[in-house]
């Protein structure tokens, strides 16, 4: 008995199951256009939640930029140096998550 990778997750499997514990992909009775199909939708869902992500980190950087015009604190005060935190991660979390998608853009099959 050996372990595999399944084909759908790419979990270590046994060679000997016919089904995925961890997804429950039929890896036995699979074609190939299956298992395509199976890495397609993977990594259409990644690409989402990344773009989720993305909104998340957006929404928190006009957040912090909203605390910064509107509440107009003193430069040292604690609701400045919130505001200015939560626009940088705000920032800093998106350029990530955008590069996160170029890289999977560009190195999906």
């Amino acid at each position: 008995m050996a372990l595999t990778d399944c084909p759908a997750c790419g979990k270590k499997i046994s060679d000997k199951s016919s089904v995925c514990p961890h997804c429950d992909f039929g890896v036995g009775d699979a074609s190939a256009e299956d298992i395509l199909r199976k890495q397609n939708l993977q990594r259409y869902k990644k690409k989402q939640s990344i773009q989720n992500q993305s909104l998340m980190a957006v929404l928190l950087f006009v957040t912090g930029f909203g605390l910064l015009y509107w509440g107009r604190p003193a430069p040292g005060d604690t609701q400045f140096n919130i505001a200015i935190l939560t626009a940088i991660v705000g920032f800093m979390w998106y350029v990530v998550n955008r590069v996160r998608l170029v890289i999977i853009k560009r190195f999906s099959s």
